[in-house]
């Protein structure tokens, strides 16, 4: 089980992350009031190695575990109404208007 406590240190660098990506869209002329983050990925990276002095002469390893995250924000596209289109006759085939034909006529 994990010690119940909230990630702060993961919380500061995302948030951090979405400040430099607001920063970067409002360099590129973008409207930062319609941006949403369409994708989010966390990759794990290499991990660093160190070593660390124990008792007797020995050694241990210390190790960090760095991560890749990758964040894409887009801009919200306005709503565009769709025109109305003129309803197109439909097309039957000879198959179906001889069925249509039978039941018109009282066939059987």
């Amino acid at each position: 089980m994990s010690q119940g406590r909230w990630p702060v240190k993961s919380a500061k660098i995302v948030l951090g992350l979405l400040r430099n990506a607001e920063a970067n869209a409002e360099f590129k002329n973008l409207d930062t009031e319609n941006l949403f983050v369409e994708h989010v990925q966390v990759n794990a990276a290499q991990q660093g190695r160190r070593r660390t002095y124990r008792a007797h002469g020995r050694i241990g390893p210390y190790m960090n575990c760095p991560c890749h995250v990758e964040m894409i924000l887009s801009e919200k596209e306005e709503a565009v109404e769709k025109p109305d289109e003129e309803a197109k006759p439909k097309k039957f085939t000879k198959k179906q208007l001889a069925m249509r034909r039978l039941k018109v006529g009282g066939g059987n």
